[in-house]
C-alpha cells in the first residue's frame, strides 16, 4: 500500500513540481535521498535514469564519480568505467581513443584478466573484434594470426575456432575470403581434406561447400568394401561425423550426423581422435555408449582434460568494523535517532586493523593434446592508502599508529586522535583544544569551550557554550540555551533539537526540531519527523531547506533565506579572493621559469632538477585552480533558477518569509505539502 501511495506522489510530482524529471529519473533521486546520498551530483535533468543509476551506485559504494558523471557518457559507459574503479584498471586512455560502451567491457575484462590487451587494440576496432581478440588471448593462441582490422569479426571467429581446433589456418587467412569461405575450408581441415583444390579465391562460398562435401563423400568411400557375395556397399554406407574441440581444448565434442547409411564405428572415431592428437582424458565408455546405441545429431563429450584454475585474488581482512551507519536509523513519526546512533569505531596504539592475504598462484591444468594450460595467477590488491596507522615487517598486517577514531571512507583508513571526556565540559574544565576529535560523554553547560581539528560528539544536552570544529558536531539529545551556544563546524552539524542556538556550518544542519535558532550553512536544513519543526530565527541555508513543519498557528516570524544569500557572497568572495592569490602566484612561478630558462645552471644535472621542480609547481598550482573553479561552477549551478529551494512536507504557517535568491515572499495563509522555488524573478508555491 506504502509503494503504491509513494508512486502516486511521485508521479504526481514529476507533473508538478518539475516537468524536466521522468518519473524514472525522479525515482532514482528519491533512492539516492533515502540512502543518504549526495544527490547533488547526479540530480540533473540532462542525465537519463540509466545514468543517473550508474552514479547513485558509484556514491554508494564510495568511489569518485566524478570519473564518470557526465551527460556525454552512455550509461553503459559510465557501468565500465564504474566497474573499473572496483578492479583498480584506468579506462581514461581508452575512452580518449575514442571506445565506448561494450567496447569498454570488453577491455576492461582482458584487464582484469592480466591479458596485454593494448598489444593489439587499434583505435578502429569494434566490439567484437575485440571480443575475439580476447577470448583468443585468454584460451592462449597465437592471436597475431588474426589480430588485426583488416578482418572483420566473422572472419576473426574462423580463424580463432581453427586455431582452437589445432588446424592449419594459414590456408584461409587470406582477408580477401570471406568468412563464408573461411569457415568452408575450416570444416574441410576438420574433417581430413586436402582443402588445397577449393581453398581459392576464385571459388565463392557456395562452390566450396559443394566442393568439401564431394571430397568428403570420396574420404567416404575409403572405408567401404565389397562382401563375398560381390554386393558394393559403397552406395550404402556412409561415415559422416565431426569432432569439435572446445572450452580452451579442455573437451572434446563427437557428432554422428542422421543420414541414410551412416554407419561409423568405435574405430573410425579412435582413429580421428589419433589424427588430430587427441590423447588425454578419452572417455571410452561414451564412445562405446555412442556407437552401440547410435547416438546421431547428439553432440557427445568423448574426451575430457583438467582446465587451468585462476589463483584467488588478493583481499583485505578487517579486524575492525566498516558497516558503522552512516545515516541514523528512523523514528516511528519518520524522524531521526540521533541519540542511539554509533558514530565511530575506537582503536588501540598497535590494534590489529586489516590483514592482507596476497593473491594465489593457479593451478596449472592440460588440454585434450596433452599440453599444459598455465594458469592465471590471482589479482593482487593495491596497499591500503590513508593516515594513522603502520604496516608491520611482514609488509601485510595494518597496526594503529595511536589510539583514536578508526574510519574507512573511500578506500582509505583514516585514524585520528580522539580525547575522550568522562565528565561534563564547563567553565571549570578549561578550554579544550585538541588536535584530532572530542568525544564528550556528559553534556556541555555554560562557559564550555571545545576546539578540536576533526569532529566534537556529545552524548548528552548542550546547554551553552562554544563548538569548534574541523569536521562534524553530533550532539545526540539536543542544544537548548538563551543564544549563548555557539557551533562552528567544516562539516555537518547534527542533533536530536536545537533552540536557541547558534551555528555557522559548511555542511547540511539536521534535526527533529529547530527553534528560535540562528543558522548559516553552506548546506541545506534538515528538519525530519511528522513531528518536526523549523520555527522562529533566521535560517540562511545556500542548498535550501527541507522540513515536515514551518513556524506555527501563533504566526511567530520565521525566515528563511536560500540561494544566493550573503553566506552565498561571502563565499564567492572568498572563492575570489583565493583565485586571485593563486593567479600570482602563478604568475611568478612563470615568470622565475622564464629567467630560469634564460640563464640554466651550467650543470645539466642541477638544471634538469631545477626545471622538474619548477614544473611540479607549476603543475599543482594549474590543479588547484582547476579544483577551485570547479568549486565556484558547483556553487553557482546549484543555486541556478531550477533548485527547489524550500520543501515542507506537512503545514506552512502564515508569517512565515522566504528569501530565494534575495526575492522574497511572505506567506499570506496556511497551506499544506508544498515547495517554494524561484521562476522568473518571482518565488512561486507548487504542490508537492
Amino acid at each position: 500500500m506504502q509503494t503504491n501511495q509513494f508512486s502516486s506522489q511521485n508521479s504526481q510530482i514529476d507533473i508538478i513540481e518539475n516537468s524536466e524529471y521522468m518519473k524514472e529519473q525522479y525515482q532514482e533521486i528519491l533512492l539516492g535521498k533515502e540512502e543518504g546520498l549526495d544527490i547533488s551530483l547526479y540530480s540533473n535533468p540532462e542525465y537519463n535514469w540509466l545514468q543517473m543509476e550508474q552514479i547513485r551506485m558509484g556514491i554508494k559504494d564510495k568511489i569518485d564519480v566524478s570519473v564518470y558523471a557526465d551527460p556525454s557518457y552512455s550509461y553503459e559507459t559510465m557501468k565500465q568505467i564504474r566497474l573499473s574503479i572496483y578492479s583498480a584498471k584506468d579506462l581514461t586512455g581508452y575512452l580518449d581513443r575514442g571506445f565506448a560502451d561494450d567496447e569498454l567491457e570488453q577491455i576492461r575484462l582482458a584487464l582484469e584478466d592480466g591479458l596485454p590487451i593494448d598489444k593489439w587494440l587499434t583505435d578502429d576496432m569494434y566490439v567484437q573484434q575485440i571480443y575475439e581478440i580476447r577470448i583468443g588471448m585468454y584460451e592462449d593462441l597465437d592471436v597475431s594470426v588474426y589480430a588485426n582490422s583488416q578482418y572483420n569479426w566473422m572472419q576473426m571467429r574462423e580463424i580463432r575456432l581453427g586455431l582452437e581446433k589445432k588446424l592449419q589456418v594459414s590456408c584461409y587467412t587470406n582477408y580477401l575470403f570471406s568468412h563464408w569461405q573461411m569457415q568452408e575450408i575450416r570444416l574441410g581441415l576438420e574433417a581430413g581434406l586436402d582443402v588445397k583444390p577449393y581453398a581459392k579465391l576464385i571459388f565463392s562460398g557456395t562452390d566450396m561447400k559443394e566442393k568439401r562435401e564431394q571430397l568428403l563423400k570420396e574420404k567416404t568411400a575409403k572405408y567401404t568394401t565389397t562382401d563375398k557375395l560381390g554386393i558394393d556397399l559403397k552406395s550404402l554406407t556412409k561415415k559422416e561425423f565431426s569432432i569439435f574441440v572446445e572450452e580452451n581444448g579442455t573437451k572434446a565434442f563427437a557428432f554422428i550426423q542422421r543420414i541414410p547409411g551412416n554407419m561409423v564405428t568405435e574405430e573410425d572415431i579412435y582413429e580421428t581422435l589419433k589424427v588430430r592428437g587427441i590423447s588425454v582424458g578419452i572417455k571410452h565408455e561414451a564412445i562405446t555408449d555412442m556407437i552401440k546405441k547410435r547416438r546421431m545429431n547428439e553432440k557427445i563429450l568423448i574426451a575430457e582434460a583438467t582446465p587451468a584454475e585462476t589463483g584467488e585474488n588478493g583481499w583485505y581482512e578487517f579486524f575492525v568494523r566498516l558497516d558503522l551507519p552512516r545515516i541514523p536509523a528512523p523514528l516511528p513519526d519518520g524522524g531521526v535517532d540521533y541519540v542511539n546512533i554509533e558514530a565511530f569505531e575506537m582503536v588501540e596504539e598497535g590494534e590489529r586493523i586489516a590483514l592482507y592475504h596476497p593473491a594465489q598462484k593457479g593451478k596449472d591444468g592440460q588440454n585434450v593434446f596433452g599440453e599444459v594450460l598455465h594458469a592465471n595467477s590471482g589479482i593482487e590488491k593495491k596497499p591500503l592508502k590513508g593516515k594513522g596507522f603502520i604496516v608491520a615487517p611482514d609488509g601485510v598486517t595494518y597496526l594503529a599508529a595511536f589510539g583514536g577514531k578508526f574510519e574507512y571512507l573511500n578506500g582509505q583508513i583514516i585514524i585520528s586522535n580522539m580525547i575522550i571526556v568522562r565528565e561534563d565540559v564547563t567553565a571549570v574544565t578549561g578550554k579544550l583544544e585538541v588536535d584530532g576529535s572530542v568525544y564528550v560523554i556528559g553534556s556541555v553547560y555554560s562557559g564550555g569551550f571545545i576546539s578540536a581539528t576533526g569532529d566534537i560528539i556529545v552524548e548528552h544536552n548542550v546547554e551553552a557554550g562554544r563548538l569548534i570544529a574541523g569536521g562534524n558536531v553530533m550532539i545526540k539529545k539536543g542544544s537548548c540555551s538563551k543564544y549563548d551556544c555557539f557551533i562552528e563546524a567544516k562539516g555537518e552539524v547534527s542533533g536530536s533539537f536545537f533552540e536557541a542556538a547558534n551555528i555557522n556550518a559548511d555542511g547540511n544542519v539536521k534535526a527533529n526540531y529547530i527553534m528560535n535558532s540562528n543558522i548559516y550553512t553552506m548546506g541545506k536544513v534538515i528538519v525530519s519527523g511528522t513531528k518536526g519543526m523549523l520555527l522562529g530565527g533566521r535560517t540562511c541555508a545556500v542548498m535550501g531547506v527541507d522540513t515536515y513543519n514551518l513556524g506555527n498557528k501563533s504566526h511567530l516570524r520565521t525566515l528563511l533565506e536560500v540561494g544566493k544569500n550573503t553566506l552565498y557572497d561571502k563565499k564567492q568572495a572568498e572563492y575570489a579572493e583565493k583565485r586571485e592569490f593563486i593567479l600570482n602566484e602563478l604568475s611568478m612561478l612563470e615568470e622565475h621559469w622564464n629567467r630560469i630558462l634564460q640563464s640554466l645552471p651550467p650543470n645539466k644535472e642541477k638544471a634538469v632538477e631545477l626545471i622538474q621542480k619548477l614544473n611540479a609547481a607549476i603543475v599543482t598550482k594549474d590543479h588547484e585552480l582547476a579544483d577551485l573553479d570547479a568549486d565556484i561552477s558547483k556553487l553557482t549551478n546549484v543555486t541556478d533558477q531550477d533548485m527547489k529551494a524550500v520543501i515542507v512536507r506537512g503545514n506552512a504557517f502564515e508569517g512565515s518569509i522566504i528569501d530565494i535568491n534575495t526575492f522574497r515572499y511572505t506567506l499570506p495563509s496556511q497551506v499544506f505539502r508544498v515547495i517554494f522555488k524561484l521562476r522568473n524573478s518571482n518565488v512561486v508555491m507548487v504542490k508537492l
